[in-house]
């Protein structure tokens, strides 16, 4: 019997089991159904856990005795194929760390010691240093709006798992967009939190170092605040999560600036016409939005960005004996390329970095959020790797992602928003940005859109 608990997200099975119209058990037995039906065309999905009924019984103990350790007891979780998860490996998709991993990384712990049920690691760019999502390993994962197109990346695995209906909720990581672009691609809610707000540690190497976070996935706002709120917090393991300041409370109605344009960049004629609506909306709302360019000087950091992955990968091939016979040509030869950059060019990059940082604290001196695009292109064909035009122009492989490298490196959250889709139904989504530390005024903001909007539907692919 069909019980559809694949379209409960984390919050509705939580009240589900509460009431007894579900079991971890039964949810679990039909995910697995569903995971063997519909991601063998997706591919969200690199590897399962063997213990995942394992999980659900035990959860389904604790909730007959009155024992929930949290409201995400018995709600599984897909996990990005970079996160360590003890009993799987995390490939990274590729073969360099293709071994079982003996720990969960903290992230990881919080959420099972949280009773959430693990399910898998789901598919990414082999060092998920690319905009889209397949690999050599493991191949091409597909957007479920549609097949034929990609769902963006680095965490294209798990927006696809959640769009599916193949996971109520994900993580995923973010170190120049890689959960807000691939949100905005599929329909979700994605949340790149300040950077120390999520506490690391025990997992693989961090190529973008601090600039890359974990964050959560869902389909509501609700599920991304209960995930979010599992996961963050500060932990002894991590300094940089103990430097958490007080949030500031900028009041009832905020003061926005729209940034539609990053100077003459271009961007999707359709995205531009949703998230212009969303500023219309937002003020009809109450909010103050002000049109305007991004206020910061962005050229020293777009000149270095793409170095910080190869100096990254540069790292990984000096310490890891494996990486020189098990990784593919692009990436050795990214890795190279990263060997020959000097110290002194990393030096002012960083300089660099400090300095947007000092810009963008001042800016939200005066700005309560920054709001842009999400991704300046939509979903293009799934195996290629970046669209090289954009409004009939040309453009390299990071000009779909003008609006969100930035954001890592300053350390501010950002959390993306679906908004009006495309004419063939195809979702756009909406990045919020806030001051450090702001995730429950963005979260609360994305609420009051979401409040307005037509709320979650599946793709036809997931039914």
């Amino acid at each position: 019997m069909a019980h559809d608990y694949w379209k409960l997200g984390a919050a509705g099975l939580s009240a589900a089991y509460s009431t007894g119209a579900a079991t971890p058990v039964g949810v679990v037995t039909e995910l697995v159904t569903r995971i063997e039906r519909l991601n063998p065309q997706v591919n969200a999905y690199v590897s399962i856990a063997g213990d995942m009924l394992e999980q659900a019984r035990d959860s389904q103990k604790r909730l007959a005795g009155g024992a929930a350790r949290s409201a995400l007891e018995g709600v599984p979780v897909a996990l990005k194929d970079n996160l360590s998860m003890a009993g799987l490996p995390a490939a990274w998709g590729g073969a360099v760390f293709s071994e079982t991993r003996e720990n969960d990384e903290l992230p990881v712990r919080r959420l099972r010691e949280a009773g959430a049920i693990l399910v898998g690691k789901t598919n990414c760019p082999e060092f998920a240093v690319e905009g889209y999502t397949a690999n050599n390993t493991f191949g091409v994962t597909r957007n479920p709006w549609d097949l034929t197109l990609t769902p963006g990346g680095s965490s294209g695995g798990s927006v696809a798992a959640v769009a599916a209906g193949l996971a109520p909720v994900a993580l995923g990581t973010d170190g120049g967009g890689s959960i807000r672009r691939p949100c905005g691609h599929t329909g979700l809610y994605g949340l790149k939190p300040t950077s120390g707000s999520v506490p690391r540690h025990g997992g693989l190497p961090q190529i973008l170092m601090d600039f890359e976070v974990v964050g959560p996935i869902a389909r509501t706002v609700r599920d991304l605040r209960l995930l979010y709120s599992t996961i963050a917090g500060p932990d002894l393991l991590d300094a940089t999560s103990r430097a958490i300041e007080p949030q500031r409370n900028p009041g009832a109605a905020l003061k926005i600036l729209y940034v539609e344009q990053f100077a003459e960049n271009p961007c999707d004629p359709q995205i531009v016409a949703s998230t212009r609506a969303l500023a219309n909306q937002l003020e009809g709302m109450g909010h103050q939005v002000i049109r305007g360019a991004l206020p910061f000087n962005l050229t020293a950091l777009d000149a270095f960005w793409g170095k910080f992955a190869q100096i990254g990968l540069a790292h990984i091939a000096a310490t890891v004996p494996d990486m020189a016979n098990r990784a593919s040509p692009l990436y050795l030869d990214m890795a190279r390329q990263g060997a020959d950059i000097p110290a002194h060019a990393l030096f002012a990059a960083l300089e660099a970095v400090r300095d947007l940082r000092s810009e963008v604290s001042l800016g939200f001196a005066e700005w309560d959020v920054i709001m842009t695009p999400s991704a300046a292109a939509q979903p293009w064909p799934a195996g290629d790797g970046f669209p090289d035009k954009i409004d009939g122009q040309s453009v390299g492989p990071r000009g779909h992602a003008i609006y969100t490298g930035w954001v890592n490196a300053s350390g501010h959250p950002g959390v993306t928003v679906p908004v009006r889709p495309d004419a063939a139904g195809m979702p756009i989504g909406m990045q919020l940005i806030g001051d450090r530390f702001s995730e429950e005024m963005l979260l609360d903001l994305a609420s009051q859109i979401e409040a307005e909007g037509p709320g979650w539907t599946f793709p036809l692919f997931a039914s």
